[in-house]
């Protein structure tokens, strides 16, 4: 079945979800109207997870990037309709704390809400029985209440944009089941199905918890996982009878208990209760029966009483009208995690022309649907999506048992009150640096990322803490007194200490984590100067900072750059992403490889680092002879190293890079010389701290792809003289920036701040903070936030669990203005 088409590229779409319809109505609405859409059910509930969805829309997420996804999808099912009702009913939504700990957590969720634009409101727990009646208000402390939130009718929303796509050109076709993907070059050239071969120069896999199974067939890895989760019905409730609202199904707001790990929405003169406190139910995607073969639907599983019981008797002890009710009906319902809960989104490199669309929920499907069909037609999406950027797990992260582990997680943690530096239990330890032993001698405290463990602070520097609280500097000087209990989980006042160590000693800081990428060949210097802002035709021995742009100028990651050799570079890279934006523009005489995990790395920090490393080599280590922003490949005692002279926390010092054979031999090399001088391990809470000192960016947290690198304070990487790089023409025709990266102080020496909070500007909500940490040397915590341009010395508030902390917009940088201290 083919035929020549018209209307853009050839589009097929693998599942008519909810996704699917979106994004098919998204891509025609943009012109691409030769769109096909294939599913192995009938239209227009094919059997996939929309077909049970109970289409709960509730935006306030910690990510922002899910709420604008989610805020999207309320914007555009609200103005759909089918059989002349909305796809979208309003009703609101309402979370209720019964625990002090999760009402703390419902004021930073306002927090949350105020700093994505939501509107939300804590209220008490008079106002939380008037919106639900049912609620034994005794139990409850108090509620958030979203307004706009609601409903999702998902069905009819497919039904809607279905009509809408087809009006274009797109094309729907059930009962077709997809049996392979065919390529060519490394391109994606048709679809072939047991009804049919559909040419295609762009494949869309939307295909839900199916997404492994067509992720096979394409050659392409899709790291999700099936779960059932349950869901049930009362019978009719008294209470409920004559109900309506906007809807005949529902006129109350979608309510969550999340302490107990419950949802409930009205259906009609029934409630419709979902629950996460099961056990993982783990489905195999490749073991799903056909629709035709399945008992009800293939996304509906049977309901395992057992496991809701416990669930049942929360129900009735919240509401109790429904201790003389009955469960009329339940299903376990199968739809998708991955191992960071996030969705799975954007273009094979291996297959060109793939596309994922995955483990996406209703709640956030038109949002995503916009942004694929942006990135497909545009080339970029206007959103950041670096989080569910399809690229963005470590290979470590990818096998099948990590995968599943990770994503049963997600689903018992769905409802938990999860604090941002909260690291995952298990698979633990997966990636330690070669120092991993030392540190633990040194009762580091790990945390995670990336599948790394990173020392967040030694237990063996409690005595310098110790003595700084002796010296009372940690509640008069530092404002490091008691801390509130969230800012005090996963930190220690040792970071202090370990901070005054490295401004005033010397510490060894594990970088091994940081992501290295050799870039060789003939072609690499003019490769990397097309690629990046700055201008690195610089002799070898030479470090350079500089910016990966997307077309539009928008910041994709920030690199360092070191020259070894005219054609051998060593590239200080963010993300798995990174090298794949390389790989996906590299010429072929330029070869680029990761060489991370075969690798390490010390920063060796600190006025006393040059007393350090200069007795174990016999190389110049002065300033006059090994200056700021360069490299030297040398040795140091039995080590040959790779040194950059760079300082990521505003001290003199090096980067000194090794194989990860010699890796316990360097640390040892260098503790040992260090003992003279006081030497310490530290970790990240220090780390963190000192560059935020310094007014360092971190990409991903302060800077994306939504910022130009004016807006973002980083304009002096980018060099637009040097000739033609990604993103040059972009950045020639921007104008004054809206809004900049601003640095606040926050004017109570005591008060902490975490990130993500929402900042006022003349009582208004104006921008967000990015990231946060104290100043240990300031004596104040620091925060930057993204704010319309505004003078220094500008009074502000940042709301912090509900109240409003005064902080002052700061000049930059914070600490040592003059950089005396890292050039000497």
């Amino acid at each position: 079945m083919s035929g020549i088409r018209t209307g853009g590229p050839r589009v097929v779409v693998i599942g008519a979800g909810v996704v699917g319809c979106s994004l098919a109505d998204e891509l025609t609405a943009r012109g691409w109207t030769d769109v096909t859409v294939l599913d192995q059910g009938p239209l227009p509930a094919p059997g996939g997870s929309t077909s049970h969805a109970p289409g709960l829309v509730f935006r306030t997420s910690p990510s922002r990037t899910l709420t604008a996804f989610a805020s999207y999808t309320v914007e555009k099912f609200g103005a759909l309709e089918a059989d002349g009702l909305p796809c979208f009913n309003a009703v609101g939504g309402l979370e209720l704390a019964t625990t002090p700990e999760r009402w703390a957590d419902l004021h930073r969720k306002a927090g949350l809400a105020a700093s994505w634009g939501v509107r939300a409101e804590l209220v008490g727990p008079a106002r939380c029985k008037e919106l639900w009646p049912l609620v034994d208000e005794t139990k409850v402390y108090g509620g958030l209440h979203t307004p706009d939130d609601g409903l999702a009718r998902a069905v009819p929303a497919c039904r809607a944009q279905m009509e809408r796509a087809r009006a274009r050109g797109a094309r729907f076709l059930d009962r077709h089941t997809v049996t392979g993907i065919e390529r060519d070059d490394g391109r994606v050239t048709a679809v072939v199905t047991d009804r049919g071969t559909f040419p295609a120069d762009h494949v869309v896999s939307a295909a839900g918890f199916w997404g492994p199974v067509v992720g096979r067939m394409a050659g392409v890895d899709v790291p999700l996982l099936p779960l059932a989760h349950q869901y049930a019905r009362t019978a009719p409730l008294p209470e409920l009878a004559g109900a309506a609202g906007p809807l005949p199904e529902a006129s109350r707001p979608i309510l969550r208990f999340q302490d107990r790990d419950l949802y409930f929405r009205e259906h009609h003169d029934r409630i419709g209760i979902g629950s996460y406190a099961h056990r993982p139910l783990p489905v195999d995607a490749f073991t799903v029966p056909a629709y035709d073969d399945a008992e009800d639907m293939p996304s509906s599983y049977p309901f395992t009483e057992e496991d809701f019981a416990p669930s049942w008797e929360d129900c009735r002890w919240l509401l109790p009208a429904l201790k003389e009710a009955e469960i009329e009906e339940g299903f376990n319902g199968v739809f998708s995690f991955t191992p960071d809960g996030m969705p799975v989104l954007g273009e094979s490199r291996v297959l060109r022309g793939f596309w994922l669309a995955e483990a996406v929920w209703v709640t956030h499907s038109a949002g995503v649907a916009r942004a694929v069909a942006e990135w497909m037609v545009d080339g970029r999406p206007s959103l950041d999506l670096h989080d569910c950027d399809l690229t963005r797990f470590e290979d470590a992260q990818r096998s099948p048992a990590y995968v599943a582990e990770r994503g049963a997680q997600q689903f018992v943690e769905v409802y938990d009150v999860i604090h941002p530096l909260q690291p995952m239990e298990r698979p633990r330890p997966l990636r330690v640096s070669p120092f991993y032993a030392r540190q633990q001698e040194l009762g580091a405290v790990f945390l995670e990322g990336g599948g790394w463990e990173r020392p967040h602070w030694y237990e063996a520097n409690a005595p310098l803490a110790d003595g700084l609280r002796a010296e009372g500097r940690l509640t008069e000087v530092m404002g490091l007194g008691e801390r509130d209990p969230w800012a005090a989980r996963h930190w220690s006042p040792i970071a202090a200490a370990e901070a005054r160590a490295t401004r005033e000693k010397v510490a060894l800081y594990d970088m091994t984590p940081l992501r290295r990428l050799e870039v060789t060949g003939p072609g690499a210097l003019a490769f990397l100067q097309r690629m990046t802002t700055n201008n690195l035709a610089r002799k070898p021995g030479s470090v350079t900072y500089t910016l990966l742009l997307d077309a539009a100028g928008g910041i994709r990651s920030d690199l360092t750059v070191a020259r070894l050799a005219p054609d051998r570079f060593q590239v200080g890279a963010n993300s798995p992403a990174d090298l794949d934006w390389l790989l996906r523009h590299a010429p072929a005489d330029v070869h680029l490889r990761d060489i991370t995990s075969g690798t390490c790395c010390v920063g060796v920090w600190g006025p006393l680092a040059r007393a350090l490393v200069q007795p174990l080599t016999h190389d110049d280590f002065s300033h006059e002879a090994f200056g700021y922003f360069k490299a030297k490949e040398t040795c140091l005692g039995h080590v040959p190293v790779t040194a950059l002279r760079l300082s990521y926390v505003g001290e003199l010092g090096w980067e000194l890079y090794t194989t990860a054979d010699l890796g316990l031999r360097l640390w040892d090399t260098l503790w040992e010389a260090g003992r003279e001088h006081g030497v310490i391990a530290a970790g990240r809470s220090a780390f963190n701290s000192l560059r935020l000192e310094k007014g360092y960016r971190a990409w991903g947290h302060d800077m994306t792809t939504e910022h130009t690198p004016e807006e973002a304070g980083v304009g002096f990487a980018v060099r637009m003289n040097k000739g033609d790089f990604v993103g040059r023409s972009a950045l020639e025709a921007a104008g004054e920036p809206a809004r900049k990266l601003t640095p606040l102080l926050l004017d109570d020496p005591a008060a902490v701040v975490l990130g993500k909070e929402p900042v006022y500007v003349d009582g208004s909500p104006a921008g967000y903070v990015t990231s946060a940490s104290y100043g240990y040397t300031l004596g104040r915590c620091v925060a930057y936030a993204w704010l319309p341009p505004l003078e220094s010395g500008t009074g502000v508030h940042v709301e912090y669990f509900g109240e409003k902390v005064p902080a002052t917009v700061a000049e930059e940088p914070l600490f040592d203005p003059e950089m005396t201290r890292i050039r000497r």
